[in-house]
């Protein structure tokens, strides 16, 4: 099977170098292919306290999707620069966390596979099953690890990976007043996406007014923008959903806090219809191979990143308070599913 290089990975200790005392570092795994052992990285860095907010950026969940690993890291990589000079962001740091696991299936990488060397897909391996079908095969299935998005053994734990990625929210982010988690992925239609839960069923989210206050700022300062901001199961429902598994959680948890789990679904398909040669090549597929067009998404999602990040170290600011939830709820419930509804779809939202 062939195989590829990580250079993410083989960055990460000059930038924690260059981040000196500003950054801190640890493996969440440890992940063995053949010969070759990975770590699973997590840098943090701003105020470790509990009550202040977080954000969390992920990627390369799926080892095809080379792109979202390096999305996060280029992000990493700015902070890292604008630590020597920026006097803002220190102050932001100030009141917020963040953190990043921009690896999070090195063995997938490595192989160039979905799935992590296990055969299974991470994003099919949390505990959730969908209350309505799913579509054949890519909602997640248990037959085989031959075919794609294959769930994993019925009752088994989950993946090393999945739950190191867990851990890692259930320390860094639930649990704090407010917490936003970006998850970098590509590989659906022509457009870019900013998808959020609820992935195994087509209910609202509880927290669906503070996503539509959360998109109401997006579009108000980003007014050229091009992305889709819409529910996941608008798309397709699925099971195994690692990001419905830690909503719920939270919810259950952690009910009287805000836990916002956000995916970035880059429209790679535009990348193939620009070079239709990228469609003979699975890794082509899913990433931008010609430099020129990797520049530009490095560039053009940058400002996401650290939109996420002003919102989650500002959310009260901009979240909506308890006498309008009501009524962005219930406008957020005719922007997205076409209809109004006089209650949330939770009793009690928060």
């Amino acid at each position: 099977m062939r195989t590829y290089r990580l250079p993410e990975l083989e960055d990460l200790p000059r930038l924690i170098t260059e981040g000196g005392p500003h950054l801190s570092a640890r493996t969440a795994c440890q992940i063995e292919v053949g010969a070759h052992r990975f770590d699973v990285p997590v840098i943090t860095l701003g105020n470790p306290a509990p009550d202040v907010p977080a954000v969390g950026f992920f990627g390369g969940i799926h080892g095809l999707e080379r792109i979202g690993a390096e999305v996060v890291m280029s992000y990493l990589h700015s902070l890292v620069q604008r630590l020597k000079w920026d006097r803002l962001l220190h102050t932001q740091l100030e009141g917020l966390r963040m953190v990043f696991m921009p690896l999070v299936n090195p063995g997938g990488l490595w192989l160039g596979t979905r799935a992590n060397p296990q055969g299974v897909d991470l994003m099919r391996n949390a505990p959730v099953d969908a209350v309505e079908p799913v579509p054949f095969l890519v909602g997640g299935q248990r037959w085989s690890a031959a075919l794609p998005w294959y769930r994993g053994p019925l009752g088994a734990p989950m993946q090393l990976e999945s739950a190191a990625l867990c851990q890692v929210v259930e320390q860094e982010l639930l649990g704090r007043p407010f917490s936003l988690a970006l998850d970098c992925h590509s590989g659906f239609g022509v457009q870019d996406r900013i998808w959020f839960p609820l992935a195994h069923t087509r209910a609202p989210m509880p927290h669906l007014s503070e996503v539509f206050a959360l998109h109401t700022i997006f579009e108000q300062t980003h007014a050229h923008h091009r992305y889709v901001f819409e529910p996941q199961s608008l798309q397709y429902l699925a099971h195994g959903d690692l990001w419905d598994h830690l909503y719920l959680q939270a919810q259950q948890q952690h009910p009287e806090q805000v836990f916002l789990p956000l995916t970035l679904e880059m429209g790679s398909w535009l990348w193939v219809k620009k070079n239709p040669r990228q469609l003979f090549s699975r890794h082509g597929i899913f990433n931008p191979l010609i430099e020129h067009r990797q520049q530009r998404v490095l560039r053009r999602h940058a400002g996401l990143l650290d939109f996420m990040a002003r919102a989650s170290s500002s959310h009260a600011l901009w979240r909506p308070a308890e006498q309008t939830r009501l009524a962005q709820h219930a406008q957020a419930l005719n922007h997205w599913y076409g209809r109004e509804l006089s209650r949330p779809a939770s009793e009690n939202p928060a």
